[in-house]
């Protein structure tokens, strides 16, 4: 394997161990890689980009490395909890999977790590960012792998907000886990430097109509609303927001997720143009690496990259990395992770990352704005996002001590990080 060809998929600052000095002793045969996403149900797209980023890695290098055969078998986890678990059994106990990559969502996350960590086989999250997956709950066999944490990109769009001269926020996001980590995220920033949270909202997963909310809005007034929504809901929240006249009318601070090119795919420019946003991934990076990524993906598949598809491809590289390292060897399971947690990577699809003590990448944040395509990649789409200001290598602890963090409840319903 080509320096070049690990950089473009995880580029590696260390240790990166080049096909003519492998160890004579590297190991044949296969590596058995489950991935489980949502391939049905209202995050499907999502699901299907995070097959399709794997994939493109890996057939460009023949599904080899280290000597070794990687065979990925996917599973339908259908964004539900339950039927991750039960899929997650399969994968590993009846298909032998040695490693697990996804889910997508939040809750599904939180329900599959406990049987991982009882069965000592290595879980990878690109896209679960659940906070306490690497915050209060960090398991030795679950790394967020060229992923992140849910409240990590919001705790400075908090901030951002209120040096914008915003003191009045309302939240929408969904109700479930990561709804709750994204804006509360946002919510503690915002108000510990003086804003006031008016209000916030809950959106179940499958919310088709948001004018109940928008009526809450728009009877409170707020100088900004921070929104996470998800899949689907996502592409419902941006329509109607623009048609029920809220556009360019109350600030609007947008998630990772919505506007993420798996969602404006179904979005008229219109509706999503201009469109502020926190996230830690942008496809229309003025970078390198990235522009090669987002272009071959697009020659590939059609359409630009996902979040899902730019984390499942560097993951990719990072994997294959660790498996050089230990000769593609799995039989120690705890030599593999070690080498895993040992990838520092220069720059990337992301930008530069390496993990920290608990398991969570210290990345950069971008502030992004949708636009309209340029150059090749408006073959692939109408809009993207680019990048308007970068905050460089934030860690999920922000400003704020590990330990002094760790302290208080993760994000949830019931706290949001201040005093209402």
């Amino acid at each position: 394997m080509k320096r070049r060809d690990l950089l473009v998929g995880g580029p590696l600052a260390l240790a990166v161990t080049s096909a003519g000095m492998r160890s004579a002793n590297a190991q044949s045969g296969t590596v058995k890689v489950a991935i489980l996403a949502s391939l049905s149900g209202f995050a499907a797209a999502a699901g299907h980009d995070m097959v399709s980023g794997w994939n493109l890695y890996w057939s460009a290098r023949n599904n080899t490395v280290a000597g070794v055969k990687i065979e990925t078998t996917t599973y339908d986890d259908a964004g539900s909890p339950q039927q991750g678990l039960n899929q997650i059994r399969k994968a590993v106990e009846q298909d032998g999977a040695q490693m697990v990559l996804g889910p997508y969502l939040a809750n599904v996350g939180y329900a599959v790590a406990p049987y991982m960590e009882a069965h000592k086989t290595p879980l990878f999250f690109p896209t679960v960012s659940a906070d306490d997956l690497s915050q209060r709950k960090p398991s030795p066999y679950v790394l967020k792998v060229a992923g992140w944490s849910s409240s990590l990109p919001t705790h400075p769009a908090g901030q951002w907000a209120y040096e914008q001269g915003h003191r009045k926020a309302m939240t929408i996001g969904s109700a479930y886990a990561f709804g709750y980590e994204n804006c509360g995220g946002f919510c503690q920033t915002f108000a510990m430097h003086g804003g006031k949270i008016l209000k916030q909202l809950w959106a179940p997963n499958g919310t088709t109509d948001f004018s109940p909310y928008f009526s809450q809005v728009s009877a409170l007034d707020p100088d900004v609303v921070f929104v996470c929504e998800v899949g689907a809901d996502a592409v419902h929240f941006m329509e109607q927001w623009s048609s029920f006249g809220l556009k360019n009318k109350v600030a609007l601070i947008a998630n990772e997720t919505l506007t993420d090119q798996s969602n404006l795919r179904s979005m008229p420019p219109d509706v999503v143009e201009g469109t502020i946003g926190f996230a830690h991934y942008a496809e229309g990076r003025d970078d390198k690496l990235t522009r090669e990524f987002v272009l071959k993906f697009g020659a590939a598949n059609k359409e630009l990259p996902s979040y899902m598809a730019a984390g499942f491809y560097t993951a990719g590289g990072w994997i294959a990395s660790a498996l050089e390292k230990v000769h593609g060897n799995l039989s120690n399971t705890n030599d593999f992770l070690a080498a895993v947690k040992e990838v520092h990577l220069a720059d990337s699809i992301f930008g530069p990352e390496h993990l920290d003590q608990y398991g969570c990448p210290v990345e950069n944040v971008y502030i992004r704005k949708v636009v309209a395509t340029t150059g090749e990649a408006a073959k692939y789409a109408k809009t993207w996002n680019v990048v308007v200001k970068t905050y460089p290598q934030v860690s999920q602890f922000w400003t704020w001590k590990p330990a002094e963090y760790l302290k208080q409840p993760v994000y949830s319903d019931t706290f949001q990080g201040y005093n209402a």
